[in-house]
């Protein structure tokens, strides 16, 4: 466990996520976690009511007290989220969760170079199974950067990437979980449209979701592998899989993920652009 306080400007679901996350994990005991949040009274009362943490108004009082500030405002927030901190920031290490926000961008709303590092990490983060890169500032050292590894470590996995794939990693597996949701709210409408009842339909689709990732996590082979080993000539499989072909499930999910590796790119230039004019 870190003996450090962490902090986290914005107190919405990706900051729940984490937070959840690194208490039950042990990473962090509730009182070395604290979120200040502009508005919403109730959501902070709701965030203590639930995790035990300490939250405030105050986010110059975080930036004080936290060594590890995580940035968690929604991205068009960013500037006035930091804005007023910025001499407080010293030897923090400042994270930041921020879909299409730069180091360079953050960066210039501080006003000075200081260690920083972007993560996209998902919202299962929740249940400690995320999905999580991270790319660094040229002040971060190696030691935050494991330090911070171990942090998203801990809600799950964490890859080093350049800066530059975020955007990639943004599209894949920040957005992935929606897509996942989406694929079962389809397969729930299905089931019951060829008879079966609703909770029995999503235990079985869970159950095999769950399945086919152990599969692929625990198998040498390629999923391509898998699937032709679950497709036998003229069976139920091959008769769903075909129609899929046919309906263009494989070329939709390829410009699904561009699509929003695409989104990120513009939302990055969009409030850089924006930052520049103010």
């Amino acid at each position: 466990m870190f003996m450090e306080k962490i902090g986290f400007i914005g107190a919405g679901s990706m900051a729940e996520a984490m937070i959840a996350g690194l208490i039950k994990g042990g990473v962090f005991q509730p009182e070395q976690v604290i979120v200040a949040n502009r508005s919403s009274a109730d959501r902070l009362k709701e965030l203590t009511n639930r995790y035990g943490i300490e939250t405030t108004h105050n986010k110059v009082k975080l930036a004080q007290e936290a060594n590890i500030i995580v940035l968690a405002m929604k991205p068009k927030d960013v500037k006035a989220g930091i804005d007023g901190i910025q001499k407080y920031i010293h030897n923090q290490l400042i994270v930041s969760v921020l879909a299409g926000i730069s180091i360079e961008t953050i960066t210039s709303i501080l006003g000075k170079k200081t260690a920083i590092i972007r993560a996209m990490p998902n919202t299962s983060a929740a249940i400690a199974k995320s999905a999580t890169a991270i790319a660094a500032s040229e002040d971060v050292t190696m030691t935050q950067i494991k330090k911070c590894q171990s942090l998203f470590e801990a809600i799950g996995i964490c890859k080093l990437v350049d800066e530059n794939q975020l955007d990639a990693v943004t599209g894949l597996s920040g957005s992935g979980p929606a897509y996942v949701y989406f694929l079962v709210e389809a397969m729930e409408k299905a089931a019951i449209e060829v008879g079966l009842e609703p909770n029995v339909a999503r235990e079985l689709i869970v159950q095999t979701l769950l399945g086919a990732s152990e599969m692929i996590a625990s198998s040498d082979k390629h999923p391509s592998q898998l699937r032709k080993e679950v497709t036998s000539p003229n069976g139920t499989t091959e008769a769903g899989i075909t129609i899929l072909q046919e309906r263009g499930f494989e070329e939709a999910l390829i410009s699904c993920i561009k699509r929003a590796t695409e989104r990120s790119n513009e939302l990055k230039t969009m409030f850089s652009e924006a930052l520049i004019k103010n």
